[in-house]
């Protein structure tokens, strides 16, 4: 991505993401903040500066600017900066993007061939369309809260797994109109949407839903369509294993020295195990109970079935495989020795460096310059409008 500038207006996850994913291999991406740093900065904080861990991750390999884009300078600036730009990345409400003049139709009167990636809740049809959301919003109404909860009530898993993917479709879609201006020398907008994530995630659970109208009930941890699937306790600790398919339940049948699972009918194919899938559980608890986890693992492992330990965070860059597999940049690479995981993917004929994300305004002055402008005389300009 060398040689191609973003400028990044995203907040939070969905936008940030995007873009880092951008950064990771090559692309001049400036994350711009309003003056007093933009409130995604602080979530979770961790470094002396309020700077939170969220911000840490999302923002590695960005310059930083800060000014007011809704001021009058702050337009200009904008201005300037789309004049050298590629792409624009924006999760902002579309009405905030207008008054920005960062909509569509404005952009491409400063830029033609410019190329604008937004994300919203919603999505641009439909009568939500101008409704905000978060992560959670997508988890509920593609439901995944509803099949991973209980008869108690529904389920939302800390991890925002909606606009991490949001966020690489839309990396996907800016790297697709890339490769379609190089042919064509247009610019388009690239949009998605929480909600359609999230629904592409549950799209096998709807088909069934409205081809076989299963109705399936919440399960929690447990799993529709197959079993063993689900968590067991060790005697040191749990573990997940996830049997799908006939020869990996052969091979657990095999480990437990339950022939006669082999012969039953019950137990004939990943559908009816999953209907008949307590007694399995049950056999498979009784097994775990009886060692410990790392004994478990190793058992499972030889025999070739999906396992693996449930970690709590303090855990995880600690184990001994997420430590070997190169998911982590080294540490020294930031100054505070911050885990920052790299993009979850490798290329034979690219590599991706690492920068730690920008403090707040580190770039502004050398950004102001690039576009032949100096910094103001003082940050009361447009300041109110700021917060």
């Amino acid at each position: 991505m060398a040689g191609i500038r973003v400028l990044d207006f995203g907040r939070y996850i969905a936008g940030p993401y995007c873009t880092a994913l951008l950064a990771d291999y090559g692309a001049d991406v400036i994350r711009i903040e309003k003056e007093t740093g933009s409130e995604d900065r602080f979530v979770m904080p961790v470094l002396p500066n309020g700077d939170g861990a969220l911000f840490l991750q999302m923002n590695r390999n960005k310059r930083g600017m800060t000014y007011n884009p809704a001021s009058q300078r702050g337009r200009e600036i904008t201005r300037k900066l789309v004049e050298t730009a590629d792409i624009v990345v924006a999760n902002l409400p579309d009405e905030t993007l207008a008054r920005m003049g960062l909509d569509y139709s404005q952009l491409r009167l400063v830029k033609p061939d410019i190329i604008l990636v937004t994300m919203s809740a919603f999505g641009s049809e439909g009568p939500w369309k101008s409704r905000v959301g978060f992560d959670s919003i997508g988890q509920a109404m593609c439901g995944a809260a509803y099949l991973s909860g209980t008869q108690a009530g529904p389920a939302r898993t800390q991890v925002s797994w909606v606009d991490f993917s949001t966020a690489v479709h839309c990396a996907y879609g800016a790297v697709l109109a890339i490769m379609q201006r190089q042919k064509t020398g247009a610019g388009q907008h690239v949009r998605g949407s929480l909600l359609a994530s999230a629904i592409n995630g549950t799209n096998a659970q709807i088909i069934e839903q409205e081809l076989t109208a299963r109705s399936r009930p919440p399960l929690g941890s447990d799993a529709a369509g197959a079993a063993p699937i689900g968590f067991f306790e060790t005697r040191d600790g749990w573990i997940v294993v996830h049997v799908v398919g006939q020869p990996i339940f052969e091979r657990l049948a095999t480990l437990l020295g339950r022939a006669d699972w082999l012969t039953d009918p019950a137990f004939a194919s990943d559908l009816s195990r999953g209907d008949n899938r307590e007694p399995i559980l049950a056999a498979v608890r009784a097994w775990c109970a009886d060692r410990s986890r790392d004994a478990a693992l190793a058992d499972l492992g030889s025999a070739r079935i999906p396992a693996g330990p449930v970690l709590a965070p303090g855990e995880i860059a600690r184990h001994e495989h997420v430590a070997a597999a190169d998911i982590f940049h080294p540490r020294s690479a930031d100054e505070f020795g911050a885990p920052i995981a790299r993009a979850p993917l490798w290329l034979s004929g690219a590599h991706a460096d690492f920068r730690p994300a920008p403090a707040l305004g580190a770039d502004t002055a050398a950004l102001l310059a690039e576009i032949g402008m100096t910094p103001a005389s003082s940050r009361g300009e447009g300041d109110s409008a700021n917060r």
